[in-house]
């Protein structure tokens, strides 16, 4: 399990690889000790192409990355009606091994306890957990239970919902990165377990621009 006291966290990516190469280009000059990505390259306004250019990013900065359920019905061939689908027959073959590396959770230690990355909600790349759920939503999202009934995890960092949050439900501090959508906020996220704090940064025209800054449960 590596360890890591600050790290530099990017949301789904959905083809965005102008805007992936501005997240890296930021968070790195923040001087983490590790980029990582929830996943879901696949699927946006740009074409399998864009998708072999976000790989491409990823693997020259070294960047952990989890498997999205956009990454996953690319391999599979499903879902492939959706709008802004990427064409299965137009990614390069180093990418499609590449999707099929990935994991779909990944382990980190942290300063302040262990840190689970995943897309989802821990190995259900489909479960979604939003800011404003509460009682009954909570209480019936299963992959979230197991989760918390773990007792593993003292934080989870996931995306697939393209709303950035950080809260803290029973001990486990969840922190969602966002997106690089177009239209959807685009944004990445500084992550500090030794400082105790979430960085927020826009992704806008040419620059990242800090936006909030969240203390850690």
């Amino acid at each position: 399990m590596e360890h890591v006291r600050r790290v530099g966290l990017i949301g789904d990516v959905h083809t965005e690889h102008r805007r992936l190469a501005r997240a890296i280009d930021h968070l790195l000059a923040l001087e983490v000790d590790r980029l990582l990505c929830v996943g879901d390259l696949a699927d946006g306004p740009g074409g399998g192409p864009d998708v072999d250019l976000c790989v491409e990013l990823l693997e020259s900065a070294d960047v952990l990355t989890v498997v999205g359920n956009h990454d996953r019905w690319l391999r599979d061939h499903e879902m492939r009606d959706l709008h802004d689908a990427t064409d299965p027959d137009d990614i390069g073959p180093g990418t499609g091994d590449y999707l099929d590396r990935l994991p779909q959770t990944i382990e980190l230690s942290t300063p302040a306890g262990a840190a689970l990355l995943c897309h989802g909600v821990g190995s259900d790349d489909m479960a979604k957990l939003l800011p404003y759920d509460r009682g009954q939503e909570l209480r019936h999202n299963a992959p979230l239970q197991a989760l918390l009934r773990n007792d593993r995890y003292r934080y989870m960092l996931g995306g697939h919902t393209h709303k950035r949050m950080v809260r803290t439900i029973e001990g486990v501090t969840i922190i969602n990165a966002g997106t690089l959508y177009t239209g959807h906020e685009p944004c990445c996220a500084l992550v500090d377990f030794a400082d105790l704090h979430v960085a927020f940064y826009d992704l806008e025209a040419n620059v990242a621009s800090l936006s909030e800054r969240i203390p850690l449960g």
